[in-house]
């Protein structure tokens, strides 16, 4: 008997109208378009304006488009995991709150956060509930509105960050395709580097947290970069080379945008050529848990059934990991 897998049977996405570009940033804060270019890849992102409108909004947009494709009954969903760092709410989950909306009734769900390894995190946790024949149908969400802890007077991490989601549909197989393998890391010294100060347990929400501007994401650039870098492209090769995978066999690398000297770093740390990276970071920036679904679904009319994906992320926490993904279906 051929060993179960989860293949992923859809893809659906959902970027904002608003785009914020490069020129706008110089009006808002010491900068150009130039610097932003050269040392980044941005061009500009997408941000989610308007009363009331959380991750979910973007999320469940994303979740409708897939259900629509791939044509598929709500009710016969049976998990759905969000990974995101800016949830609607502390609680309840906004899993559960795009379940519900989109009429999920069946489906148990929960919200995952690990930074911009969230979605490669959530994809491998949906794949084992496949595989171990737990359920049938699992949605793996990747989505951040960053915009909403983005302090755009911070020049170092407004013209990074945008807002945006993606998802994936995931269902048993016994064909050679679908997630075949992944090794995730992560390491907590890596929290002075890249973290919220306020808004936890650890440093609850007062008027002094507000006013000193703590409610933000406080980033050191340069020594994230370094982790990035070298963690990235390591475990990247380290997924490749353990499943026999060459630059000439792996069709895509779809890696976390970040940063497109990390990207072009781990591309060629794996030997990967320009025209066999996924790249939307020009258009979109850094959506967090949105990065790798959003590639996924801006290219999916370019993937082939069989082709040989290799999905790499690195976050703060530290987190990063990589996932090797054979393509299950032809668009």
């Amino acid at each position: 008997m051929n060993k179960l897998r989860a293949a992923i049977t859809g893809v659906g996405g959902y970027v904002p109208d608003y785009i914020l570009t490069n020129k706008e940033l110089e009006t808002m804060v010491d900068t150009n378009d130039e610097w932003i270019t050269s040392r980044t890849g941005i061009k500009e992102r997408r941000i989610l304006k308007g009363e009331n409108q959380g991750v979910s909004v973007m999320g469940i947009a994303a979740v409708k488009e897939m259900l629509a494709k791939t044509k598929t009954d709500p009710k016969e969903i049976d998990l759905i995991i969000f990974a995101t760092v800016t949830p609607d709410m502390t609680f309840p989950a906004t899993a559960n709150i795009v379940a519900t909306t989109i009429g999920a009734t069946n489906a148990f769900s929960f919200d995952m956060g690990a930074a911009c390894s969230g979605f490669i995190y959530a994809l491998a946790t949906g794949a084992s509930y496949i595989q171990a024949g737990i359920y049938k149908k699992v949605i793996v969400i990747g989505g951040d509105k960053m915009s909403s802890i983005i302090d755009y007077t911070d020049r170092t991490t407004c013209i990074i960050f945008g807002d945006g989601a993606g998802c994936v549909l995931l269902e048993p197989t016994t064909e050679e395709v679908g997630v075949i393998d992944w090794l995730l890391r992560s390491d907590g010294s890596g929290e002075s580097y890249l973290h919220m100060k306020a808004g936890g347990s650890r440093m609850p929400a007062t008027r002094e947290t507000v006013d000193n501007r703590q409610h933000f994401v406080y980033q050191e650039g340069s020594a994230v970069f370094k982790f990035a870098v070298t963690n990235m492209a390591d475990i990247s090769a380290q997924v490749a080379e353990r499943n026999h995978l060459t630059a000439d066999t792996i069709q895509w690398l779809v890696p976390h945008q970040a940063n497109k000297r990390i990207i072009d770093a781990t591309a060629n740390r794996v030997g990967i050529s320009e025209d066999k990276v996924m790249m939307n970071i020009e258009r979109y920036g850094n959506t967090t848990a949105g990065t790798i679904p959003l590639l996924l679904w801006d290219y999916e009319k370019q993937l082939k059934k069989g082709d040989n994906l290799l999905l790499a992320a690195f976050g703060g926490g530290f987190t990063w990991g990589a996932v090797y993904v054979k393509w299950a279906y032809n668009s």
